[in-house]
């Protein structure tokens, strides 16, 4: 029996069965220490976002000059090692409300509340109301074993490759977005991963995420197979990656060499389009250096990325037009997040006290000449608290990417989405 054709609930039963009690038959035949150690950690976040709507925004009828929007997150992580075997559970339960779920979407990027295409459904609804949706998923689900050189993961567990900064094309294995702020957790996929250690220092990767289609269907067309080779030559870090994603080939070169006090790093990936976008292969990359040294007592740290994207354009589409097919696939699966072809990123931070820290980012689109800019104070509170205050604004011409959106005209002029100004705060406690 195929895993499609078990009822969603009974095989949410038997992946966590497979988790949990793999180690424990390993124990039952002697191979591990069956006392075992457990460790329990909690974290509790809460995030608030306040946006300003232009008059011509499509919300502003309704909500006036601003949304305000809010959103918490309590998780607890548990972690139990049995011999050469490890258990992973992170369980996450979560609230998010305000106006954009009033709205009728959910305009957070901070959160992931969706398991629609992994293999496994381990996202549930508490409660919903107009204003808030409140739910709980396991975001780590999985057992591990690790022994001499060789380490295997099975389960629910987020890999992250390439070493981009800002933009990630080595990463399509849900990276963050540019302007994501919590970064403390990446959203897992369901998967087996197989590491070796070489005895040069070098190490390989074999990787398969499992996922389902639009229909709900596992199927390789939907899954990814993945290896990577993590080397040295030199003074040279180097990682070559082979892959096939959804169904098309991806290939990616990284490369990580010292220059003085800092590192200069490039990523490029080609990868296989759509056969019915025109096929052929296509080139992402971003080239970056970034530099931390000491200011009047303290440290400060700066960096420079550039990021091509051969799927993006070099116009904006027409108003109602249709954006091109592996351009729109790629921003549904959260691979990429924006829509033309060249940006350049620069931003850096300031420990201005041990406690006290400012960062900020310009990301400047290089077709159109908008630009967005993202400015954090952070400051910890305590040993286990973190508290970040921030603000993110766009400066364009209508019609440009980082600047409100045109979907529509009426009477009264254009109608648009997006655009405006964002303030944010989020505070973290980590137990």
């Amino acid at each position: 029996m195929t895993t499609d054709a078990i009822p969603c609930g009974r095989r949410r039963l038997l992946w966590l069965a497979l988790i949990v009690l793999s180690p424990l038959a390993w124990a039952a035949k002697g191979e591990v220490d069956s006392a075992g150690k457990t460790d329990f950690a909690y974290r509790f976040k809460a995030f608030a976002l306040a946006d300003e709507l232009p008059s011509s925004d499509l919300r502003h009828g309704q909500l006036g000059s601003s949304a305000l929007d809010y959103a918490s997150d309590f998780r607890f992580l548990v972690r139990h090692d049995v011999g050469n075997w490890r258990v992973v559970l992170d369980h996450t339960v979560m609230l998010q409300g305000g106006d954009s779920v009033f709205g009728g979407g959910v305009d957070n990027e901070q959160l992931v509340v969706s398991d629609a295409g992994r293999w496994v459904n381990l996202t549930f609804d508490l409660e919903e109301g107009n204003r808030h949706w409140a739910l709980h998923r396991s975001d780590r689900l999985n057992v591990q074993w690790r022994k001499d050189d060789w380490a295997v993961t099975l389960g629910r567990q987020a890999v992250s490759w390439g070493s981009g900064i800002v933009f990630q094309p080595l990463d399509p294995f849900n990276p963050f977005a540019p302007t994501t702020v919590d970064r403390d957790y990446k959203a897992g996929d369901d998967l087996l991963l197989v590491e070796k250690l070489l005895a040069n220092g070098q190490d390989l990767q074999l990787l398969h995420v499992v996922r389902r289609d639009a229909q709900g269907q596992v199927t390789a067309a939907a899954s990814s197979s993945a290896f990577k080779w993590h080397g040295y030559a030199g003074n040279l870090e180097f990682e070559l990656i082979g892959a096939q994603h959804y169904d098309r080939s991806f290939w990616g070169l990284s490369g990580r060499l010292p220059l003085g006090p800092g590192v200069l790093r490039t990523d490029i990936a080609i990868r296989e389009g759509l056969p019915g976008a025109g096929g052929g292969r296509r080139v992402l990359g971003i080239v970056n250096a970034d530099v931390a040294f000491p200011l009047m007592n303290r440290m400060a740290y700066l960096f420079l990325e550039y990021f091509h994207n051969d799927f993006g354009l070099d116009d904006l589409p027409a108003q109602g037009a249709a954006l091109p097919e592996d351009l729109r696939e790629a921003l549904q699966r959260g691979e990429v997040f924006n829509l033309m072809r060249d940006y350049v990123a620069l931003g850096g931070s300031y420990q201005w006290h041990p406690l006290l820290t400012h960062t900020a980012t310009v990301i400047a689109n290089l077709q159109d000449g908008s630009r967005l800019i993202q400015t954090q104070i952070n400051y910890d509170a305590a040993q286990n608290q973190s508290l970040q205050l921030g603000w993110v604004g766009l400066v364009g011409d209508q019609g440009d990417e980082f600047a409100p959106l045109v979907i529509a005209t009426d009477a009264s002029g254009p109608v648009t989405v997006g655009g405006g100004n964002r303030l944010y705060l989020r505070w973290a406690i980590y137990l």
